[in-house]
């Protein structure tokens, strides 16, 4: 692990009480928790895409206004479902971010889970999906928004307008392509993702239970990514990212929120009609912490983990999270705090990873 960000599903509700913000004070929590994250040295601030429900939903105000007030922090998401997006326009939308960012775009995409709305992505207009779930949908949009993203000349120019030929997406942002990501929930995804020539945020959980642990499941997705990214001949080594629900244990709040939760172990579900592997709660002292993040083979593959975090408990706590874990957990874990510069990736061409 070199690195570590923030992962919040921004959750809010009616506003009716302590603990329940409404949507405007999610969003401007959201803004404060990274602009305070990348005071304390975070190197990643990432938000969920949920359509239909109340929480997350349209990243792009929110990660350019923590890019405007901040000077190192990644912006990203973990995902942008793509069933419901309209590519050119998210191409548009990310390269201008990234601009103002300066190169610190992290965006996640992927087909995303399942959504409250039934179809809910045909009231977006995207309709004719093949595949009940839109997986055919999410994957074409995909191909569509990573060629504007390289810059591909995607339309016939208007010879009444100017000179014939053919126009790119603008703005482009040069490199932003080697910022994407596709959020992957199983092993063959993770190939495929590789294929693509996008990096990897291993999912929240696995659609796959075979007994072993979802840090051991977790870490064979990344093997095969990486075996996969050589065999396609890449010339950059890309990112790779876990995600963990870790509390260290400092004070008598963060025990009486947290402390039964990191008894717990991994779990199996079913998601998508897949039995699933859900990882566990870490919540201990941080002693015993570092000891367990240190035998979590996933992290210690990954160059990158995000730490999912209750934002629905205010910015203050969060931070205190973060807080602690930057100051008594990731120093032993070979953390490098965002002002030492830009994450760098593991190798993919490293034969023990």
């Amino acid at each position: 692990m070199h690195a570590f960000g923030f992962l919040s599903f921004g959750h809010y509700g009616h506003g009716s009480g302590p603990g329940d913000p409404d949507a405007g004070q999610a969003l401007r929590d959201a803004v404060e928790i990274g602009v305070g994250a990348d005071e304390i040295g975070v190197n990643g601030a990432y938000f969920r895409v949920h359509h239909f429900a109340r929480q997350g939903a349209a990243p792009m105000p929110v990660l350019s206004a923590i890019a405007a007030r901040t000077k190192h922090i990644e912006v990203g998401t973990g995902v942008i479902d793509m069933r419901y997006e309209t590519p050119l326009q998210l191409a548009e939308e990310a390269a201008a971010l990234d601009l103002i960012s300066e190169g610190r775009v992290a965006l996640g995409v992927s087909r995303g889970s399942p959504e409250p709305a039934l179809r809910g992505w045909e009231a977006f207009g995207h309709t004719g999906a093949r595949d009940p779930r839109g997986a055919d949908i999410a994957r074409e949009h995909f191909d569509t928004f990573m060629s504007a993203v390289r810059g591909d000349k995607v339309v016939d120019a208007d010879p009444t307008q100017g000179p014939a030929g053919r126009l790119r997406v603008e703005p482009h942002s040069p490199g932003l392509d080697r910022r994407i990501w596709w959020g992957a929930g199983s092993r063959e995804t993770a190939e495929w993702t590789a294929r693509q020539g996008v990096n990897l945020m291993s999912s929240t959980l696995l659609t796959e239970a075979t007994g072993a642990s979802f840090g051991e499941l977790q870490r064979e997705q990344i093997d095969l990514y990486r075996a996969a990214w050589r065999e396609a001949g890449h010339d950059w080594s890309p990112r790779v990212s876990v995600s963990r629900s870790i509390f260290p244990i400092v004070s008598d709040l963060d025990r009486h929120f947290f402390g039964l939760q990191g008894q717990g172990s991994d779990q199996v579900g079913i998601i998508d009609g897949f039995r699933s592997t859900f990882g566990k709660t870490y919540a201990a002292e941080p002693d015993q912490l570092v000891e367990q993040l240190k035998a979590d083979p996933a992290i210690e593959a990954a160059d990158t983990v995000m730490l999912t975090i209750p934002s629905q408990l205010g910015v203050d706590y969060n931070l205190h999270i973060l807080e602690a874990f930057a100051q008594h957990v990731a120093p032993e874990l070979g953390w490098r705090r965002n002002s030492d510069g830009p994450v760098a990736p593991i190798p993919a061409c490293n034969p023990n990873r």
